[in-house]
């Protein structure tokens, strides 16, 4: 499409667009509030809370193995034609002259209930319930660091916003200015004080500003939906940033003092811990396997024969005891396999302080560079602004054509926009280096 075509179809588009602010519901956020959303409506974090009650269920469940386990079975048997004979003592030389033959059993019923409470099981209850326990506190200090991972995610998309609409801004105001410069010069080239040439370069970088806005109003579209999905908001709702939110301490930690806050606060190191501890017990669990079970039992039993055999008020209480003399030679395995788990549970620990070490250094020399960027920043705008001025007085006094003028007008645009974004990314990388030591929620 030619630049034609988008000079006619830009008022459309921002007449569109403009339309579509008037019937959306306009919102002044602060930083603060984004992040109470966010941890609000969070899908993340609602996630962690199942995961949460997951491992209390476990623990639970570890701990019930304490209680007695408990059975009821009965069944009503139809017979064909069963031949039964009862063998009795008889006294010696006596004889059954009753000549009666024994009745026909077709049908049979019974009914048993039993109760095991465990005495002793080798330690596989305790140590099941220890990591159990483990299991469950890693999965709360992992839901601690998803927290912290949605606040930076929040702040990043409400750094993004910031960002494209500060821009915007700083477009649209040069936008205004090269429309108004546009009128001047065709009034110019009307009395014959200016060439037609001149007058169509200012035209065309005016049509570059106003392409270069569109592309921005559809990124700052985009950074709204993005942090209003985030929030749970409407789609359509619209977001006005406060940069009051950014403030930074004017000196922080050596990058030494932030890796020792990182391996003392961060909760996935925390988190790791109670997970080699659990493997450690595992070793422990399959260990239990070489041990007998010890349990109390109980059980009653009811029978009915029809004309043949009743039973009831048949109450047992015993002692039992199991071994599984397989567990000699299977136990091995279940333990080096505990032992391998163990290992690759601790090799993942270094190898997660390797990486937020490496992570750390990354961010604080990138939070080092944002701050050296914004010093620079600075001095470019107020160079860049002293150069257009002095520019446009030489242009009043054709001592420079409009090319320099035209020149100089993007140096001082370019310059304003790299500072609004130098600040928001400065904040960010603060940001991130609280994250990476685990105390971004505090």
């Amino acid at each position: 499409m030619s630049r034609a075509s988008y000079l006619k179809i830009f008022p459309v588009i921002a007449l569109a667009f403009t339309v579509q602010l008037s019937f959306a519901q306009e919102r002044t956020l602060t930083l603060q509030e984004a992040i109470t959303l966010t941890l609000k409506n969070s899908y993340q974090l609602k996630a962690s809370d199942a995961r949460i009650q997951q491992a209390i269920a476990a623990v639970k469940g570890a701990t019930d193995n304490r209680l007695p386990n408990a059975s009821v079975s009965g069944s009503y048997l139809r017979l064909s034609n069963a031949d039964i004979s009862l063998k009795t003592n008889k006294p010696s030389g006596s004889s059954d002259s009753s000549g009666s033959s024994f009745p026909k059993v077709n049908q049979a019923a019974y009914g048993i209930a039993n109760i095991s409470l465990p005495i002793f099981t080798g330690g596989k209850i305790k140590y099941g319930i220890e990591s159990a326990r483990y299991l469950e506190e890693a999965t709360k200090l992992d839901a601690i660091h998803d927290r912290q991972s949605v606040i930076y995610n929040t702040i990043n998309a409400y750094v993004n916003l910031y960002k494209a609409s500060a821009t915007a801004l700083v477009v649209k105001e040069n936008l205004e200015a090269s429309r108004h410069r546009d009128s001047v010069f065709l009034r110019l080239e009307n009395n014959g004080l200016l060439a037609r040439n001149d007058r169509l370069k200012a035209q065309l970088q005016t049509s570059q500003i106003e392409l270069s806005l569109l592309d921005l109003m559809n990124n700052q579209k985009l950074a709204m939906i993005n942090l209003n999905l985030m929030m749970g908001l409407p789609e359509e709702t619209i977001l006005v940033t406060d940069s009051t939110g950014f403030q930074l301490p004017n000196e922080i930690e050596s990058i030494l003092e932030l890796q020792q806050t990182a391996l003392q606060n961060r909760n996935d190191l925390k988190a790791m811990k109670q997970r080699i501890h659990a493997a450690e017990t595992g070793i422990s669990l399959s260990r239990a396997d070489l041990y007998p079970s010890l349990a109390l039992t109980g059980g009653y039993m009811a029978a009915y024969i029809p004309k043949v055999l009743t039973v009831t008020n048949a109450i047992n209480v015993g002692i039992g005891l199991k071994y599984d003399i397989g567990s000699l030679w299977k136990t091995k395995s279940k333990v080096e396999m505990a032992k391998s788990k163990l290992a690759e549970v601790q090799a993942n620990d270094s190898l997660l302080q390797n990486s937020i070490k490496l992570s750390l250094h990354k961010d604080f020399e990138q939070y080092l560079l944002s701050r050296k960027k914004i010093l620079v920043y600075q001095n470019a705008v107020e160079q860049s602004e002293e150069n257009f001025r002095i520019t446009q007085n030489k242009y009043n006094n054709s001592l420079v054509n409009t090319t320099e003028l035209l020149e100089a007008n993007v140096l001082m645009l370019q310059s304003k926009i790299n500072l609004a974004v130098a600040k928001a990314d400065e904040y960010l990388a603060y940001s991130k280096l609280l994250e990476r030591t685990g105390n971004l929620s505090e």
